[in-house]
């Protein structure tokens, strides 16, 4: 069994610890508990020692700790470190390296893989010492679990918030199963190509067909893929995200100028479509704009858009060795999913359920299945950045291998 080292740092999303630990033991994953001073008058130590069935570990200097699990042990014994919530304190003393108490000497002593899920005031986060650390972390290899935006028990709204425990376990889960990219460089010399967002079909002057996609997962995994080491194209409709770091993006707006801008990057290694392309436009788009009549609404004449996944899946010269399509449904989800993989022809679809109950058009959080010729696997919520991470990692493996490989 893999052990995790839950270390709980002193903010007040500490009161979610228990439910963190039954979310990372539903993955199988054994787990210790460390209790900082001030996450102790968040959380009782016994409820930890409950829910993981194992002792907890609060101070540096208790005799009896020290002789059963000294903090060097305990920096060895697990398969990887969690440090959740991390504070703004606790984040700046692991950035300079400080070993005061118990968790931060158990940290600055481990070898294992670290990860942090920050939590705290929407200024604190944004501050530019608590950023300074950050990158710091970053480039000591530390992996961060960015927080959400919401709400916070100050009473303001902004990024500061942990991510729910369903997330961070899933991604904890993920980074120990091999499934997260640990060498920046492993796309290094691939091209690929994403597109993400709506399209806009004009009907007038002012109106349009669309869809209510964000754009936020596409964006995430151009992000993703150029972290890797990808030179990587995102061809995207209307959005409201600013460009990701390092990635190369064209701007359009209907499914003909999308399919036009995709056809221009070709060649590629991989092609992954997470547009929600508009099925539909008009025939004719009026020259101005149309205005309403006694005669009732006007006749919308639609015809079909191209089909831009099948188009890039079709066996030729030009098809990239990795085609991934993204399929958006409101019901039948995996039918519907196999379905499309079948017609298509692409070599993987992601599914996810957008019913409106489920936040996830415009969220931050995202379901999804990954469907392959070969195999079939459900990913718990997790945020769709973490999706991004995790998927980039599969596409890493397959074009290492220059094949598709089954999901399983």
């Amino acid at each position: 069994m893999q052990r995790v080292l839950l270390i709980i740092g002193g903010g007040i999303a500490a009161y979610k610890a228990p439910e963190l630990v039954r979310r990372l033991r539903d993955h199988g994953l054994g787990v210790r508990c460390l209790l900082t001073s001030a996450a102790a008058q968040f959380v009782a130590p016994l409820s930890l020692a409950s829910v993981s069935g194992d002792r907890v570990y609060e101070n540096l200097f208790d005799l009896t700790d020290e002789a059963e699990m000294g903090h060097i042990q305990l920096s060895r014994d697990a398969d990887l470190i969690l440090v959740a919530p991390a504070t703004a304190d606790i984040m700046a003393r692991m950035a300079h390296g400080t070993a005061n108490d118990l968790a931060s000497t158990t940290l600055l002593a481990t070898d294992k893989p670290v990860m942090i899920a920050p939590a705290m005031n929407v200024r604190m986060w944004t501050h530019g010492a608590t950023q300074r650390n950050l990158a710091q972390l970053v480039a000591d290899g530390i992996g961060v679990l960015e927080p959400d935006d919401g709400d916070m028990a100050c009473g303001e709204f902004g990024p500061g918030r942990m991510q729910e425990p369903d997330a961070i376990a899933a991604r904890v889960a993920a980074e120990l199963s091999g499934e997260v990219l640990r060498d920046a460089g492993t796309l290094q010399g691939r091209k690929i190509l994403v597109t993400a967002g709506p399209t806009h079909e004009p009907i007038d002057p002012v109106r349009y067909i669309a869809n209510r996609s964000s754009g936020k997962q596409g964006y995430a995994v151009a992000a993703a893929l150029a972290a890797a080491g990808a030179e990587t194209h995102l061809v995207s409709g209307p959005t409201q995200l600013d460009d990701p770091k390092g990635v190369n993006v064209t701007r359009v707006e209907t499914a003909m100028e999308m399919l036009a801008a995709c056809e221009n990057h070709l060649p590629v290694d991989a092609a992954i479509m997470t547009a929600a392309v508009a099925d539909w436009r008009p025939v004719d788009m009026a020259a101005q704009k149309m205005k309403k009549s006694h005669a009732g609404a006007p006749g919308l004449q639609l015809v079909e858009n191209p089909d831009i996944l099948a188009s890039l899946s079709e066996a030729g010269p030009r098809r990239p060795a990795l085609v991934v399509g993204f399929a958006a449904e409101t019901e039948n989800l995996e039918t519907y999913a196999r379905d499309k993989l079948t017609r298509k022809g692409c070599d993987w679809i992601v599914a996810n359920n957008v019913a409106p109950e489920t936040g996830v058009l415009g969220g931050d959080m995202n379901t999804v299945h990954l469907l392959s010729g070969d195999g079939e696997e459900t990913w718990e919520k997790m945020s769709k950045t973490d999706i991004a991470t995790r998927l980039t990692a599969r596409i890493g493996a397959a074009l290492q291998t220059e094949k598709q490989v089954s999901t399983k």
